[in-house]
């Protein structure tokens, strides 16, 4: 039985229910569940603060697990990422009072805090800067004007509470982070691994695309088909009224509206969008 570790709280919890639910797979009702058997699929599901799940998946003793790359980063744990969902996105910068470094180079010698110790240390090791790095939990906006440390690194969204803290944040992002599903470093071939990937890879799929049918003249066929290759080419079936075929394409969701305007242009009728729930491609 594949032994999966899944976030218990916090921002990557929900969407991660969300996607492994369109994937098919059962869920918890109870938000105390922190163990869940799914017998049909073969896999139990142990739910797990999203800052530990590296560090248990890089052990071994679970084959796989959903976390921030941010936190897998950071953990230093022995495993990998092997798929990117597009979720809990965020980014990873220095912040510091008016009159700090530019860049990280400026930091050589300079005392910074942070919630993500190993990620900041191994960006500063990239660039051969050596400084103080200092853990707090929680928010570290304060850590400047209490006299803690000189910049502080965080994940910044808006950047509203740095700037109400009299922060601005400098130098390129240390890291663009989202949810990924992460496996041991190393690990073998496995079944049950490959099955769930594929999974969660047709959900990503189903959710950037959409499937759209037209009919139009024969004569136009080419110049339509230019506007819909789809992935591999398009379903090309002639209809009961001579002359006329219809086609139907894999397009992206978000140029949907756009290819339905361009296809009407040249002769299209009767084009239909469609949500795609499942697909394997």
């Amino acid at each position: 039985m594949l032994r999966i570790a899944l976030p218990n709280k916090g921002s990557l919890s929900g969407p991660a229910a969300e996607m492994l639910h369109e994937a098919g797979y059962r869920q918890r009702k109870d938000p105390k569940e922190l163990v869940l058997v799914d017998p049909e699929n073969q896999v139990e599901f142990f739910f797990l603060r999203p800052r530990d799940i590296a560090v248990y998946v890089g052990s071994g003793r679970l084959d796989i697990g959903i976390t921030g790359r941010d936190l897998l980063l950071d953990s230093g744990a022995d495993a990998e990422e092997v798929l990117a969902l597009g979720f809990a996105g965020s980014t990873f910068r220095f912040a510091g009072p008016t009159g700090s470094p530019k860049d990280v180079q400026g930091l050589q010698g300079l005392r910074i805090a942070t919630s993500y110790t190993g990620l900041v240390e191994q960006h500063l090791a990239e660039h051969g800067v050596q400084a103080t790095v200092t853990k707090l939990d929680g928010a570290v906006e304060t850590a400047v004007q209490l006299g803690v440390a000189d910049v502080i690194a965080d994940v910044v969204e808006t950047g509203t509470s740095l700037r109400n803290a009299g922060l601005e944040v400098f130098g390129e992002p240390i890291l663009i982070s989202d949810a990924v599903v992460i496996r041991p470093k190393g690990a073998g071939v496995d079944a049950g691994v490959e099955q769930f990937l594929r999974r969660l890879q047709g959900v990503l799929v189903a959710r950037r695309y959409v499937l759209m049918d037209y009919d139009i003249k024969a004569e136009q066929v080419a110049d339509a088909v230019a506007l819909t290759p789809g992935l591999e080419s398009p379903t090309v079936s002639p209809l009961h009224t001579e002359g006329w075929v219809a086609v139907r394409a894999m397009v992206l969701r978000k140029e949907a509206q756009r290819i339905m305007d361009d296809l009407w242009a040249i002769g299209a009728r009767g084009v239909l969008v469609t949500n795609i729930h499942a697909c394997r491609l």
